[in-house]
């Protein structure tokens, strides 16, 4: 089964390497994590994103529609993979 937590996120600006802290505890180690920032992409700030790269996480975000649709397709490809999904 696929556990679900949710850490308090109201919108892509409040995304940041202490809202992902979370992602970093989960074992197994994900790989992957994919967030979904709404009804659009929504840019990120770089030094976070390369937090979650140094912490050997590779994040991939996408509008939310775009990442629930590779959240599914890494999950049946049975990779590591969380999701943080901001609702459209």
């Amino acid at each position: 089964s696929t556990p679900v937590v949710s850490p308090q996120v109201g919108s892509h600006q409040d995304i940041s390497h202490e809202s992902l802290s979370l992602f970093r505890l989960l074992e197994p180690q994900i790989e992957i994590l994919v967030l979904g920032t709404g009804d659009r992409v929504e840019r990120l700030h770089p030094a976070t994103l390369k937090q979650m790269r140094e912490c050997g996480i590779a994040v991939e975000v996408q509008d939310t529609a775009n990442a629930c649709a590779t959240f599914n397709f890494l999950m049946n490809e049975r990779r590591v993979v969380a999701a943080g999904l901001i609702p459209p």
